[in-house]
């Protein structure tokens, strides 16, 4: 089997192409902007594609594919400085992922599976996200990936491509950006955090679940023109998020017990509500559908994760 993985440089997208490697019976090819040294070491097909856009050619690189893995994306950036964020995002996130598939169903690509965000369910919950829930995208970054999923879905029935849509929460392991880096390397600092009571709930994946589900459904027969919510199945809260993290860095961390309604007020008076939103806020999906459906579950534990996360930082 071909697979073409898009974004094979990435958090999400080296890991899904190393896991591929290992794997017998797959020819992997990488698309990537720029050649990766790592990736010619290991003897990987590369394909160097300079952008993800509308206008974007890729006829010479379709040839004879099966499978599209597309991780690819212009990710969620916190301090974005472009005129019209919404506008970048559907530029990269909606068109050029259109244009990808359009092609790939034109060149008989018989799947293509679309790395979504849980942001496309909301930011918050009270109960649990599960795949019937109405979308209600919270940010230029989620309200594209959804018109890319709805998209990707209308042009599968049209055309006879299988669309796979996941919907990821936090991702973490070593390298990973963004929320979970930054609690690294507040534990790290062994500074005293006023995070001693927080009482949320956060689903959260690890990198090697995730790598292992969507290597999944590359191939299940089942997984064709579903979407997915995946996670752990080990919801936490904050304070005992960053509990684990002190354990698997063998650091004595101190919590204070703030109350949390004083550091929401603080947070939105200095314009952090959507900081405080994903400290204090809840955000839990029902991955019950991938397991039922696919038979699948988590390969790692939470704490497990942490620990190899830690020893390779180390």
């Amino acid at each position: 089997m071909r697979c073409l993985i898009t974004g094979a440089t990435g958090f999400v997208g080296s890991a899904v192409t190393h896991a591929l490697v290992r794997c017998t019976g797959y020819k992997v090819i990488a698309a990537v902007r720029r050649s990766s040294p790592l990736l010619q070491q290991q003897n990987i097909n590369q394909v160097i594609i300079a952008d993800l856009q509308a206008a974007t050619d890729y006829s010479q690189v379709l040839a004879n594919v099966d499978v599209i893995i597309h991780a690819a994306a212009r990710v969620h950036i916190m301090n974005d400085d472009v005129y019209d964020p919404l506008s970048e995002f559907r530029r990269v996130n909606v068109e050029g992922t259109l244009n990808l598939a359009r092609q790939a169903a034109q060149a008989g690509v018989q799947r293509f599976v679309f790395l979504s965000s849980i942001g496309v369910n909301g930011n918050h919950t009270s109960k649990p996200f599960t795949e019937e829930d109405i979308p209600h995208p919270h940010d230029a970054y989620s309200i594209a990936k959804y018109e890319a999923e709805y998209a990707l879905l209308k042009l599968g029935k049209e055309t006879g491509l299988e669309v796979v849509v996941i919907r990821p929460p936090l991702v973490y392991a070593r390298y990973a950006p963004g929320n979970f880096k930054t609690l690294i390397e507040w534990v790290k600092k062994g500074v005293p955090l006023p995070f001693g009571s927080v009482q949320n709930q956060r689903s959260l994946v690890a990198l090697d679940s995730l790598v292992d589900f969507i290597v999944l459904c590359a191939t299940h027969p089942k997984a064709a023109n579903e979407v997915f919510l995946i996670s752990d199945g080990e919801d936490v809260s904050t304070t005992e998020l960053l509990r684990k993290v002190g354990k698997a860095l063998g650091k004595n961390i101190r919590l204070i017990p703030v109350p949390v309604g004083l550091m929401t007020f603080v947070a939105k008076l200095v314009g952090k509500e959507d900081v405080a939103n994903r400290l204090f806020g809840s955000l839990q999906v029902d991955s019950s559908k991938a397991r039922e459906l696919l038979g699948w579950k988590p390969v790692i534990t939470m704490d497990e994760q942490l620990k190899k996360t830690v020893a390779a930082l180390k």
